[in-house]
């Protein structure tokens, strides 16, 4: 068997950096990558057959653990009736069906194939829809890797034209208004000094992609009001908390109706999909009906509409599953805690539902700037030792752990004692 470091070898020499998606570089962990061979469970195996008690569930959408049996069966099932058509099949109808039926708002929904689809296309809805040019997004929160979203925030309240990647042109960029997470302040200069220009402001509801940063419910309420009163489309960026956090996602957990959604991951059961939806009179703009243009061969194929399908019907028939979740999250939450007290070491465990982070850093974290005060050297040395311990947590100080209901009391507790070990080690 071909150990790890064998294979990053041969992959750096035939895909860019040896992997197909940056994180998995563990570049901000200062190590080479494990490749993983197989996972089951709360487990995660490598090729050397080491195993791993898994707190990244594939970044958010295993909430049943790894092979969950039912949606293999389904999966399964599915295959022998193929797994590309091209043309409309009865499944994508279906799926369609439960998502507008859950989530408050989503009146008409476009099956994609990917989170970087969905916003990508749910923003050329909303400028299509407002004939206006102008968006704001956050710092810090992440929207996938389309051009006009590959923003950076300077110091200031507002950034504009300070692209985070080489190949995007400025004027891809131009139209990008950066605001601060957790400020209205922000927004609503933004708002003033762009007068019936913003078609949409899109927003991570809760925020994945800097490690977990708890939303202001004032701030939240203030941004769908501003946006309503300006004639300025609310997106709620679900793609990682759409269906995690409960079944009708962030939206229903805040009493917030969006008009638009971007969906990801869970509702394909783990497999590659994505959709974007909202108001029936917005996404009547989207062809073949308007003159918005997307489209996609693999849209809605019908494996992984069957598994997503299975997958969502299994969360709405056991709504108990979110409680179970968030329950293993306070309970990881209150050990790191204790251990964190007893270690007298500068850390921060932050929690929403079932999305957890441990941040290197003696300040309270409620903003960007407050992540980017962590210590990451520290968060390396952390991460060594846990995956030491047999336990795989993001590789990046800026990303979060998600739990998964295979995770067993056994599994949580060990996590707990490692944790210590390590934080009095390090």
């Amino acid at each position: 068997m071909n150990s790890s470091k064998k294979l990053f070898e041969k992959a750096k020499e035939i895909i860019p950096g040896g992997v197909n998606s940056p994180v998995r570089a563990f570049g901000s962990v200062e190590m080479d990558p494990i490749f993983i061979k197989k996972a089951k469970g709360s487990y995660i195996y490598d090729v050397e057959d080491n195993k791993y008690i898994d707190y990244i569930s594939s970044w958010g959408p295993m909430i049943f653990g790894h092979g969950d049996e039912e949606l293999n069966n389904v999966a399964i099932e599915a295959l022998k009736y193929g797994i590309s058509y091209g043309v409309p099949s009865a499944v994508e109808v279906e799926m369609a069906e439960i998502i507008t039926d859950a989530y408050k708002g989503c009146e008409m929904v476009r099956m994609v194939n990917s989170g970087t689809e969905a916003t990508m296309s749910a923003i050329r809805t909303a400028r299509g829809y407002t004939k206006k040019d102008k968006i704001i997004k956050f710092e810090g929160c992440y929207h996938g890797h389309s051009d006009c979203l590959l923003v950076k925030s300077g110091s200031g309240t507002l950034t504009y034209n300070v692209t985070t990647s080489l190949g995007v042109p400025q004027d891809f960029v131009k139209n990008t208004i950066v605001c601060e997470f957790n400020n209205i302040k922000s927004v609503k200069d933004a708002i003033e000094q762009n007068k019936n220009e913003i078609a949409c402001v899109i927003i991570e509801p809760v925020p994945g992609n800097m490690g977990v940063v708890i939303p202001d419910m004032d701030f939240m309420n203030d941004l769908r009001n501003i946006t309503e009163e300006n004639n300025i489309l609310l997106i709620f960026d679900e793609v990682i908390t759409g269906f995690r956090l409960s079944y009708g996602g962030a939206a229903k957990v805040f009493n917030i109706v969006p008009d638009m959604v971007c969906f990801g991951k869970i509702i394909g059961g783990g497999l590659p999909v994505g959709a974007y939806g909202g108001k029936k009179e917005i996404m009547s703009v989207v062809s073949p009906l308007g003159a918005v243009y997307q489209a996609g061969t693999l849209s809605g194929n019908p494996l992984a509409m069957s598994i997503g399908i299975a997958a969502l019907k299994k969360l709405r028939n056991n709504p108990q599953i979110y409680d179970g979740l968030e329950k293993k999250a306070i309970k990881l939450e209150e050990g790191f805690n204790k251990n964190i007290e007893k270690t007298g070491i500068n850390a921060k465990v932050v929690r929403y539902k079932s999305m957890l982070t441990i941040f290197f850093t003696e300040k309270s974290v409620n903003s960007y700037a407050d992540v980017m005060n962590s210590d990451t050297k520290m968060y390396a040395k952390y991460f060594k030792g846990m995956l030491d311990s047999g336990i795989l947590l993001p590789p990046s100080q800026f990303e979060v752990m998600f739990m998964n209901q295979a995770l067993s009391d056994e599994d949580i507790d060990f996590t707990i004692e490692s944790n210590l070990k390590v934080l009095s080690s390090i």
